[in-house]
């Protein structure tokens, strides 16, 4: 039975007093802190960070909050990925619009990779206007629920994660999904908005961008290392995903300069 107008602004009414009570050093994000895994972040007009719960400016590196305020993503991450932050952020913020279970993938300083699903919404002024964005984040890796309803891919996602520099068949993932191939491809999508080849080629090309961030190893080593069958294949794909070859990537970071001309896609 649906609510009468009445009823809805005097719902609308008592939402607004009671929020409009809070303080605003009331920590209201800080129940984030309780939800295992889980990271919190609001950022104004200008990208900056606003607020941000212990989770958030723990995994960055800070010891207060205070001191990640009015930083934004070019002051926290390497350019490749604050260029991928910022156009989703711009996304949310021209369109007014939420976008959801956006697949980040990060490595750890063993070179183990690990990925987060990240949420952002945009928050609005009295007036209807977009005054920024809040988002979420949480790591997949020790926390399966994040694949709710898809939980029959975590042992495939497990192997990738172990295995990724290796050669992976699809008939092999499924197998050890105990799906078929079309299933494991559905399910794939479902979770990660990636065919199974297209989420292993962007750990590997995410994997890429380290080394050639991090030292000068031949090419062709790095291309074995990554499982591509020679360096011919690794600088195609390589170019497909970030614009620029792997030596024209390394030349550019070691410039200085801003590297590739997009942040891998899945």
């Amino acid at each position: 039975m649906a609510a009468s107008p009445s009823r809805k602004n005097a719902s609308a009414d008592l939402r607004a007093d009671f929020l409009g009570q809070i303080a605003p050093e009331t920590p209201v994000y800080a129940l984030f802190d309780h939800l295992p895994g889980i990271s919190f972040f609001a950022k104004d007009r200008q990208f900056r960070l606003v607020c941000a719960n212990h989770n958030f400016f723990l995994r960055l590196g800070f010891t207060r909050e205070e001191d990640l305020i009015g930083r934004d993503d070019f002051s926290l991450f390497p350019p490749r990925l604050a260029e991928a932050f910022r156009r989703d952020d711009e996304e949310v913020m021209s369109t007014g619009q939420p976008k959801l279970g956006i697949v980040e993938i990060f490595f750890n300083r063993q070179g183990i990779p690990d990925w987060f699903v990240t949420n952002k919404l945009p928050v609005r002024d009295r007036q209807g206007r977009v005054i920024g964005l809040i988002g979420s984040t949480q790591s997949h890796t020790g926390n399966t629920h994040v694949l709710q309803g898809n939980l029959q891919i975590d042992r495939a996602v497990t192997w990738i994660r172990e295995h990724f520099r290796e050669r992976i068949t699809i008939p092999q993932l499924a197998a050890i999904a105990h799906l078929s191939p079309r299933h494991l491809h559905r399910r794939f999508v479902q979770a990660f908005r990636s065919s199974p080849q297209g989420f292993i080629m962007k750990l590997r090309i995410q994997a890429a961008c380290e080394a050639l961030e991090a030292g000068d190893q031949a090419l062709g080593n790095l291309a074995d290392e990554l499982g591509f069958s020679d360096q011919s294949s690794f600088s195609q794909h390589f170019h497909r995903h970030m614009g620029v070859s792997p030596l024209k990537y390394r030349q550019q970071v070691q410039s200085g300069q801003s590297p590739g001309a997009s942040a891998p896609s899945a």
